[in-house]
């Protein structure tokens, strides 16, 4: 009997955007399944935005991986194209932007569809803020200009996701009332150099680029008391 394939999710708080060591991107290319992977960047939720697609062809044409890109906003494959391509993918990697439109987009063109077949197949399915919130039930999101819930989601990873929990102002409390009040279910916060690798469904390490960032468990009891937990985080080294 063969053995089942590891359905992996990436969350990343930084990556080749934001930060200049680049160790979170390092770390999401040891999990990938092939020595030389091919990462595919998808940067629908900023609009295909070239100066992003510019910034992260600079980072990765340098590791030692096949980096591409899919524009949507001005597609070039057809579907049976899309499909190869995508499930030849070793590494899916999403830019942020907003949420909401991206799943959109994505639903659209059958991204989505695409996507939940890679994942069976063991592409890791990784990102950034939208590109994080997309993986799970529900997320905590500014696709609609204030924060609050996007209560959607392709509901590869269970439960809902916050990025920038701790560099955008609100975002903590925000986050803490939709999880009180049910809007979003327990969920996991995370704080801007942190990343979480997650297989079945399961966290299966938190690693942070430094010693103050974390990753939290944060959940509601039968009182819609929150709580959060703060999770152990491995320090990436320079």
């Amino acid at each position: 009997m063969g053995t089942a394939t590891a359905r992996r999710v990436a969350l990343v708080g930084g990556g080749f955007s934001t930060d200049e060591d680049g160790l979170l991107d390092d770390w999401l290319l040891t999990h990938a399944r092939s020595p030389r992977p091919k990462v595919c960047f998808v940067p629908t939720a900023s609009g295909d935005a070239p100066a992003y697609i510019d910034r992260f062809l600079h980072a990765f044409t340098s590791r030692d991986c096949e980096p591409s890109v899919l524009p949507l906003f001005r597609r070039e494959l057809d579907d049976e194209s899309l499909r190869t391509f995508l499930l030849g993918q070793d590494v899916v990697y999403v830019g942020g932007g907003n949420t909401a439109n991206l799943l959109a987009v994505w639903r659209a063109h059958g991204v989505d569809r695409l996507l939940r077949e890679a994942h069976a197949h063991g592409t890791l399915l990784c990102g950034i803020s939208a590109g994080a919130n997309c993986w799970a039930d529900g997320s905590h999101t500014d696709s609609f200009g204030p924060l609050t819930y996007l209560q959607d989601g392709l509901g590869l990873l269970p439960g809902s996701v916050c990025p920038h929990y701790d560099s955008e102002p609100g975002r903590r409390t925000s986050y803490r009332h939709a999880v009180a009040t049910g809007m979003l279910p327990a969920g996991w916060a995370v704080e801007d150099g942190v990343g979480a690798l997650f297989t079945d469904g399961h966290l299966g390490e938190a690693v942070t680029r430094s010693r103050e960032a974390r990753l939290y468990r944060v959940r509601a009891d039968a009182h819609d008391q929150v709580h959060e937990e703060a999770l152990p985080c491995r320090l990436l080294a320079n």
